[in-house]
């Protein structure tokens, strides 16, 4: 599957802004995770634009409609894996076992925290966003509250990172590519 066919399949499921502009920084955080392992940007990145195909439509079937989707899309069982086990003990019992499922469990529910704080900076950025910003947000509890810290701090454990370096690479990671979301946001 290449990347374009990816974003047609997510883009016949998803329309609403908030959803595409959170694919595409899910997207952006993988591929940068992927460059920095010497992993496959390409597939970490799609698989990244793809983690949330159901959740516009089906909320209540996030990870178990994803399937069907992506099969009907011509994505490989190893997205499908990838994909589900995101989900792990939210909504489904797919274990994230690839250092790649790992990560995107940790960085999508810290992709929403993240995005949700530079949100609220004057700047509507993550370039000027410091990491001791981003803790004080993150113990606030009502703030972002739909926002698992209970998943993110599950994830950095996967990941054998400390809180810390998993926000601190997020961060680093949405700032890498926040200029090519928000072009491919103008182009929506």
């Amino acid at each position: 599957m290449t990347r374009q066919q990816a974003w047609e399949l997510l883009r016949r499921y998803n329309a609403e802004p908030f959803h595409l502009r959170h694919a595409l920084t899910v997207e952006g955080v993988m591929r940068c995770f992927a460059e920095q392992r010497g992993y496959d940007p390409e597939f970490w990145g799609i698989v990244g634009l793809l983690h949330d195909i159901d959740f516009e439509q089906w909320p209540e079937q996030h990870c178990v409609k994803a399937p069907e989707l992506l099969r009907e899309g011509g994505a490989d069982e190893s997205i499908i894996h990838a994909v589900c086990s995101h989900g792990w003990a939210i909504c489904v019992d797919i274990k994230p076992e690839h250092e790649m499922e790992k990560l995107l469990y940790a960085a999508d529910e810290l992709t929403g925290l993240i995005g949700a704080a530079a949100l609220m900076r004057p700047s509507k950025s993550v370039q000027d966003m410091e990491l001791k910003s981003l803790k004080k947000k993150y113990k606030d509890k009502k703030f972002a509250a739909g926002c698992s810290r209970e998943v993110i701090e599950r994830g950095a454990e996967l990941c054998g990172l400390t809180l810390e370096e998993l926000w601190q690479q997020t961060l680093d990671a949405m700032r890498s590519c926040e200029d090519s979301i928000n072009r491919q946001m103008e182009e929506i």
